[in-house]
């Protein structure tokens, strides 16, 4: 779900002039755009397995600007495909695979053929190549939308190289509307959740669908803001209403409802020539070209801000072009977060920019002589949100509202996923899916 105000940045780029002088990575010491050398192996979850892999999204396309900001979770009717976008840079137009993996719910390779879930051979060719545009930081820009399926469930997108080196993975849901999923804001949490954890309640209805023993044979998944690495299961329902056919899930521990954290920080990079939100300045004599942003402190302890966002997400575009699929270029952005002394722990950069994930390039290093956590990432130009969070190291759940605070008021979205296997089959279905807006304001 997208905000109303961040709709109208996104509607406001003009063209304009141009840039020049393309100048490979590899050749300023960076480290970064070089492929891999040892194959990888297929993990069936959000992942960049080559360095060379950047921008990835994977969207249902709703023929709207903001399209790329919805998830990749559409009906079985597939009136609107799912897209997939991405870039390669330091490397030429290629010919690339794509392969459609079929997984349970707890996203392990389900027992199908793939004639059960697909109408063709699982081997399709990304056509759709475009190489970059007038950038200093040259790139292969890949566009392919994902078949038709046959039923519903989890599903994970590959793609490779034609010798089967994997290069990225990325995960889409398609769902029956079997049972109906009711949501609605449940009572705040006891004294030590009430005003940072915002209670989801729901029930699922399964009037005229099957089930036998349902408090058994449904698994539930919930996510916040669509995101997957904080995702919470339900094995079973809090309670199970036979007469009623209805399975009621109420959550009574502030830890079974989700931190409300804040509102995400923003910048805008769309503009090279102008400074845009949270940009403190541009060194275009850099190549790659390197935006420096405003300073950021901690949010703990501050009170509420009610300010626009996209949950976490991510835009691309150019101002100055137009078209940020081929002329957005490549930045350093640097990132710098005000704090007195060094904190126990790991500190990192989260979002859509680094994929959720707590990899050593999003690590921030403490600066002694500034004071502060600074850190870099080399970003498409774009509108883009970002957290600060807490964690042991790699691997480690991550703690936001450690630099964030959390608060009840917080705009987020939740999605509710209802996962059901019938008796005697190989997989699992995703029988009903919701989505409920929580303190939606824009």
């Amino acid at each position: 779900m997208f905000k109303n105000k961040v709709s109208i940045l996104l509607l406001s780029g003009m063209l304009a002039g141009g840039i020049s002088g393309c100048v490979p990575l590899e050749q300023q010491g960076q480290g970064y755009g070089s492929s891999s050398t040892t194959q990888a192996t297929l993990r069936y979850e959000d992942f960049i397995y080559d360095e060379s892999i950047r921008s990835v999204q994977c969207y249902r396309a709703s023929g709207t600007p903001e399209e790329v900001l919805n998830p990749a979770v559409l009906p079985l009717t597939q009136e609107q495909p799912v897209m997939l976008k991405f870039d390669r840079v330091n490397a030429g137009p290629q010919r690339l695979l794509v392969k459609v993996h079929h997984c349970n719910a707890n996203w392990t390779p389900s027992g199908l053929n793939v004639t059960q879930y697909l109408n063709d051979f699982n081997e399709f060719f990304i056509t759709d190549v475009q190489n970059s545009v007038s950038t200093r930081v040259p790139y292969v820009h890949y566009t392919f939308r994902v078949p038709r399926v046959k039923i519903s469930g989890n599903y994970v997108v590959e793609v490779t190289e034609e010798g089967g080196n994997v290069l990225l993975s990325r995960r889409m849901l398609v769902y029956e509307n079997a049972v109906a999923v009711a949501a609605k804001l449940g009572a705040p949490a006891g004294p030590s959740g009430r005003f940072s954890r915002q209670p989801v309640e729901f029930n699922i209805f399964y009037k005229d669908f099957p089930l036998v023993n349902p408090a058994q044979e449904i698994k539930v998944v919930m996510r916040q803001n669509h995101r997957w690495d904080n995702a919470k299961s339900y094995p079973q329902p809090t309670f199970v209403r036979d007469e009623a056919r209805r399975l009621e899930y109420v959550f009574f521990e502030p830890k079974d409802h989700f931190m409300g954290l804040s509102e995400f920080r923003v910048f805008d990079t769309r503009s090279i020539r102008f400074r845009g939100l949270g940009v403190q300045g541009i060194n275009l004599e850099a190549n790659p070209i390197v935006v420096n942003l405003q300073q950021d402190k901690t949010r703990q302890g501050e009170v509420y801000s009610q300010d626009p966002d996209a949950d976490g997400k991510l835009l691309f575009g150019n101002r100055e072009y137009g078209n940020g699929d081929v002329n957005g270029d490549y930045a350093w952005v640097e990132f710098e977060l005000r704090a007195p002394e060094e904190t126990k722990g790991n500190v990192y950069l989260q979002g859509a920019l680094t994929d959720w994930r707590l990899t050593e390039q999003a690590r921030m290093r403490y600066n002694q002589e500034r004071g502060a956590y600074v850190g870099r990432l080399l970003l498409k130009q774009g509108y883009y949100n970002y957290y600060y969070a807490l964690a042991g190291g790699a691997g480690t759940e991550a703690d936001a509202s450690y630099f964030e605070g959390s608060h009840f008021g917080t705009g987020n979205t939740y999605d509710i996923l209802v996962y059901y296997r019938p008796p005697g089959t190989r997989a699992d279905r995703l029988v009903g899916y919701e989505e409920i807006g929580y303190n939606r304001k824009f």
